[in-house]
């Protein structure tokens, strides 16, 4: 029960910490390159992990091109990019990755020739502003993504550990049904027993009180003893069967005690698996906003 009651507290900070989506915008900015200022774009990206973004930004960069970015007092360059989004012909790309609180901050200048940058005014500007946006809202997805799978992994985790009380109870309440059938046929057989056992014991009193005839006292003896053997016999089966009994009352009483709790424990997961059902929907609404930017 302990990873249970764990579970329902991970539902219940999780719950609580849901953070609702935050816009992506991009905006015309400047971008400061040793002692100029470069027209650039400028976006926050929420909630995403520095480096991870840096490295997926670089990996953009880079792709489809020899070249690679350099990167100097936090300033990135790369030169000869193919961003065909922007442009057919190379581009030189200049950026900077800050790192803000529950975020980044992205800044991007496209250099189509010497001292020409894609800016407000020109026409390149709606496609690297789409370049620039769909880069931040695919690395927003993926965070969101992984929030969404982590919340269904403890939905799941809750699922898997209400399956296994419900087939507890199961277990149990066959136990006790089983059990409550040895008793039945158990007690059957000792009335029989018992009976056995008087009758024996009864013969075995009556035989050994009367006198045996002549040359019938080896055969009397060895009758006796007989009857002896078949008392024993009829005792240890009748104390096996009382053993049985009181097994089977004992796990009956056990799993009377234990019902209840079971009983008690699944309610209290079905009302966390609830909760968390909630929780992974708000989770997939975020997701589902967010996939709907444009």
């Amino acid at each position: 029960m302990k990873k249970i009651f764990a579970l329902v507290g991970l539902c219940i900070i999780s719950y609580t910490g849901i953070k609702a989506q935050e816009p992506i915008e991009v905006s015309e900015d400047s971008l400061q390159i040793g002692s100029s200022s470069i027209p650039a774009l400028s976006v926050r990206i929420p909630e995403v992990e520095y480096e991870k973004t840096l490295k997926s930004w670089i990996k953009t960069l880079e792709s489809g091109t020899k070249s690679k970015v350099v990167t100097e007092n936090k300033q990135m360059s790369i030169f000869g990019a193919k961003v065909k989004p922007i442009s057919d012909n190379p581009v030189n790309v200049y950026s900077t990755l800050l790192n803000e609180d529950d975020g980044v901050n992205l800044k991007v200048a496209f250099e189509e020739k010497k001292d020409e940058y894609v800016q407000m005014s020109s026409g390149e500007y709606p496609k690297a502003r789409d370049y620039v946006f769909n880069f931040a809202k695919d690395q927003y997805v993926e965070v969101v993504s992984d929030q969404v799978r982590t919340e269904e992994n403890k939905l799941r985790d809750l699922e898997r550990d209400l399956a296994s009380l419900e087939r507890e109870q199961e277990k149990l309440e066959r136990s006790t049904r089983s059990n409550k059938e040895t008793i039945n046929t158990e007690r059957d057989r000792l009335a029989i027993l018992n009976n056995e056992l008087e009758s024996i014991s009864g013969t075995i009193i009556e035989d050994s009180s009367q006198p045996a005839g002549m040359g019938a006292s080896e055969i009397k003896e060895d009758y006796v003893k007989d009857l002896e053997k078949k008392k024993k016999k009829t005792l240890r089966e009748i104390e096996t069967s009382e053993k049985k009994v009181s097994k089977a009352e004992k796990e009956i009483e056990d799993a009377e005690r234990e019902i209840p709790k079971t009983v008690e424990d699944q309610e209290n997961l079905r009302s966390r698996v609830s909760e968390q059902e909630a929780v992974v929907q708000k989770f997939v609404a975020k997701l589902n906003t967010i996939k709907e930017y444009k």
